[in-house]
C-alpha cells in the first residue's frame, strides 16, 4: 500500500514537474514576445515612424513643455539671399517724383542710391522653339536634289534640347516626381504637350550619358581607403530587390541588385578589398569579412540601440547586464567630448583603455539569458571590429554616413512605388549616384546633368563625378 502511494506520489510530482517546466518555458517565450513588441526606434533599428507612441520632444528634464516660438532662435546666425548683381539683372524699371508727395513742393534728383526692389519672374512661355532647316539645292550637273546637313548633336537631341533633357530628368530623379507630374507640368507651365513614353525616352537617353562617370566610379571603389555600406528594399513591378549604397571619402555609389548577400560585396569591392568597411552587424557583411579578411568598423550606434534593448527587457537580468555594457559607452563617448581638453596623446591611451572596459564589461559577468549571450558572443568574435576606430585615424565609429545617403532612396521609393524594369533599375542607381555625390562635394546636380548630356549629343568625352585632386 506504501509502495503504490509512492508510486502515485512520484507520478504527480513528475507531472507537476513537467507542468512547470512547460508554464516556464511560455513565461520565457512571452516574455520574449513582450520586449519585441516593445521594441521601437530608440531600442533596435526600426525607423522613428514606426514608433507607435513618441514620447514628447519639446520638454525639459523635468517635464514641463517648453514654450519655444516658431522661427529664428535668439542667438542664431541670420541668413539672407545675396541681392542680384549688375550683370544679372535684365530689365530696370525707374520710378521718380515729380513733386513732393507731403507738401506738394518742387523736389530735386540726388545722388544718394535709389531705393531698390528685386523680383524674380518667369516668362510667360518659358521656352525657345528653334526649327533646324537644311536648305535643298539643285545640281544642274548630277541633274539631283541636296540638302544642307542638319548637326548631327541636333538629330540627336530630337524634340527636346538638352537643357529640357537635363529639366526633365532633375524632375524624375532629384524632385521624385512621377512621369505623369512632368508631363502635366510641361503642359501647364512650359506650354509644351509631350507623352509619358517620351518623358521615359529622354531619362533613357540620359541614363546612357551617365554610363561612363559611373562605370568609372564603379572602377575606383575597391580602391578607396574607407567604405561605408548600406542597404534597403526596392521594389521593381511587384519583385522585392535591393538597393545597396556604397560611401567613399569622396563620391557615393547605388547598386541595385536582387541580392542582400556578399556576393554583391564581392561584385563591387572585389575579394582583394584592402580598404576598412563601415557597416552594421548585419550577415552579409560579417561573411565577407570573414571569408576575405576585410577590417570592419561596425556601427556603435546600432550597438548602443541593441544594449537599450536589453535595458528595457522583462527580463531583471538582461536589464542588469545591459545597464553595465551601457555605462561603459557612455564613459568612451564622454571622454570622446573631452578630446579638445586633452592631448593627442593622453586621448589615444585613454580611448584605449575605454574600449577595453567596453569589451571587458560585455564579455564579464553575462546572465544565462539568450539575449545577453547573444550580445556576449558578439563581442568575443568582433569586439575588435567594434572599436577599431579608437587606432584607426578618420575612421568614424559609426555607419550615420551611409545612412545619411541612403536616406533618399527611402523617400523615393515611399513616392514613387519602386521602378518597373532593368532599364529603370539602371536609370535610378546612375541618378541616386550623381544625387548624392554632387551633393557630397557641394556641386550643382543639374549643372553635372546638363554638361554631360550636351557631351553625349555632341560625342564628347562626358565630365567626371570625381573632382581632379591633381
Amino acid at each position: 500500500m506504501t509502495t503504490s502511494r509512492t508510486t502515485v506520489e512520484c507520478s504527480h510530482c513528475d507531472a507537476l514537474k513537467a507542468e512547470l517546466a512547460a508554464l516556464r518555458a511560455d513565461v520565457d517565450r512571452l516574455t520574449n514576445e513582450l520586449a519585441k513588441a516593445r521594441k521601437n526606434s530608440a531600442t533596435s533599428s526600426k525607423r522613428p515612424s514606426s514608433d507607435i507612441v513618441k514620447p514628447p520632444r519639446d520638454t525639459d528634464k523635468a517635464g514641463k513643455k517648453k514654450n519655444r516660438k516658431r522661427g529664428g532662435q535668439p542667438g542664431h546666425q541670420r541668413h539672407q539671399r545675396p541681392p542680384f548683381d549688375a550683370s544679372q539683372i535684365s530689365v530696370v524699371e525707374n520710378y521718380s517724383l515729380s513733386d513732393c508727395p507731403h507738401c506738394g513742393g518742387t523736389v530735386e534728383l540726388t545722388r544718394e542710391p535709389p531705393r531698390v526692389v528685386q523680383q524674380v519672374e518667369i516668362q510667360d512661355t518659358p521656352i525657345v522653339i528653334t526649327e533646324h532647316r537644311g536648305q535643298a539645292y539643285w545640281c544642274p550637273n548630277c541633274k539631283k536634289m541636296h540638302y544642307a546637313p542638319i548637326p548631327e548633336s541636333v538629330k540627336n537631341e530630337g524634340l527636346f534640347g538638352p537643357r529640357l533633357h537635363t529639366l526633365v530628368a532633375y524632375l524624375k530623379g532629384v524632385c521624385h516626381c512621377s512621369y505623369s507630374t512632368i508631363r502635366k507640368f510641361l503642359r501647364d507651365v512650359v506650354k509644351v504637350k509631350v507623352s509619358r513614353g517620351y518623358l521615359a525616352q529622354v531619362c533613357a537617353e540620359v541614363s546612357d550619358s551617365l554610363l561612363d562617370a559611373y562605370e568609372h566610379l564603379l572602377d575606383l571603389l575597391p580602391k578607396q581607403p574607407v567604405v561605408n555600406v548600406d542597404e534597403t528594399g526596392h521594389k521593381d513591378n511587384g519583385n522585392r530587390l535591393w538597393t545597396w549604397c556604397f560611401r567613399a571619402p569622396l563620391f557615393t555609389l547605388f547598386k541595385v541588385s536582387p541580392s542582400r548577400g556578399s556576393d554583391v560585396l564581392i561584385e563591387v569591392l572585389g575579394k582583394e578589398f584592402d580598404g576598412l568597411l563601415g557597416c552594421d552587424y548585419f550577415s552579409a557583411y560579417r561573411k565577407y569579412m570573414a571569408d576575405f579578411g576585410v577590417l570592419v568598423q561596425f556601427c556603435l550606434a546600432h550597438l548602443i540601440r541593441d544594449i537599450k534593448f536589453l535595458t528595457t527587457h522583462p527580463d531583471a537580468r538582461n536589464q542588469s547586464y545591459g545597464n553595465r555594457v551601457l555605462d561603459a559607452v557612455r564613459a568612451m563617448f564622454a571622454l570622446i567630448h573631452r578630446r579638445d581638453r586633452m592631448s593627442a596623446e593622453r586621448f589615444a591611451l585613454d580611448m584605449e583603455d575605454a574600449g577595453n572596459e567596453l569589451c571587458g564589461a560585455a564579455r564579464w559577468r553575462v546572465p544565462n539569458t539568450r539575449e545577453a549571450q547573444n550580445l556576449a558572443n558578439r563581442f568575443e568574435k568582433h569586439g575588435d571590429s567594434y572599436i577599431r576606430f579608437i587606432t584607426t585615424p578618420g575612421i568614424e565609429p559609426t555607419n550615420n554616413l551611409a545612412e545619411q545617403a541612403i536616406r533618399f532612396v527611402v523617400i523615393d521609393r515611399h513616392i514613387t512605388q519602386g521602378t518597373r524594369s532593368e532599364t529603370g533599375q539602371r536609370w535610378s542607381e546612375r541618378i541616386w549616384t550623381v544625387i548624392a555625390t554632387c551633393t557630397q562635394q557641394s556641386r550643382s546636380v543639374f549643372s553635372f546633368l546638363f554638361e554631360t548630356i550636351v557631351a553625349h549629343f555632341q560625342g564628347e568625352t562626358p565630365p567626371e563625378l570625381l573632382p581632379n585632386t591633381s
